[in-house]
C-alpha cells in the first residue's frame, strides 16, 4: 500500500496567458487556461486573430506588450489539450533556464513523467479513454531577452543547484 499524499497546490509560474494575432502581431490576453489550450492545440490549422475575442479588432491597442517588465515564455503550437480534470502546471527554474512541466490529477497528485502518467491511467478505470499520448511534457521556451539581468546564471558543466551571478 502506498503512502498517502497531500494534494498538490503550489502556484504555477505562469500568471498571464496571451496569444499573438497572426495579422497585426499584437498580443491578446486569453482569459482561461482552457481557451488558451484550445487556441494552442490548433494553431497551425486555425491561426489566432484579434477578432476571435468578442468586440476586438486589429485596430485596438494590444492587451499586453512584449517587453522586459515580465519574463515571457512561448509555448510550442499544436500541443494536445490537457485531458479534462487534469491540470498542466509549469514551474520556472530559479535560474530562469527553463520551465518544468507537471500534470496534476483531479485528486491533486503531481505527475512528473510519462511513466507516472501511464501507471495512473492503467490503474484507474475512471480514466478510460485517456491515453499517455494526451499528455505532453514539452515546455515553453524562456525568452532570454526578458529575463531579469540580476538572475543567477548556471555555470556550464555544473549541477543545477550551483548558481553563479554574472556581472556585466
Amino acid at each position: 500500500m502506498g503512502q498517502p499524499y497531500k494534494p498538490y497546490s503550489a502556484q504555477s509560474s505562469i500568471d498571464v496567458l496571451a496569444a499573438q494575432c497572426e495579422k497585426c502581431k499584437k498580443w491578446r490576453v486569453i482569459q482561461s487556461e482552457e481557451e488558451f489550450e484550445d487556441i494552442r492545440s490548433k494553431l497551425s490549422e486555425e491561426p489566432f486573430y484579434c477578432n476571435r475575442k468578442s468586440g476586438v479588432s486589429c485596430e485596438d491597442p494590444a492587451d499586453i506588450e512584449y517587453d522586459s517588465t515580465r519574463t515571457w515564455v512561448v509555448d510550442k503550437p499544436n500541443m494536445p489539450k490537457t485531458p479534462e480534470g487534469f491540470k498542466r502546471h509549469l514551474v520556472l527554474r530559479r535560474d530562469y533556464s527553463k520551465l518544468d512541466a507537471y500534470y496534476i490529477t483531479p485528486e491533486g497528485k503531481k505527475l512528473r513523467s510519462q511513466n507516472e502518467i501511464a501507471t495512473i491511467l492503467k490503474g484507474n478505470p475512471k480514466y478510460k479513454g485517456i491515453s499517455p499520448s494526451d499528455f505532453d511534457f514539452g515546455t515553453p521556451k524562456v525568452m532570454e531577452d526578458t529575463v531579469p539581468v540580476d538572475v543567477p546564471k548556471k555555470v556550464p558543466g555544473s549541477s543545477n543547484k550551483k548558481l553563479k551571478t554574472t556581472k556585466d
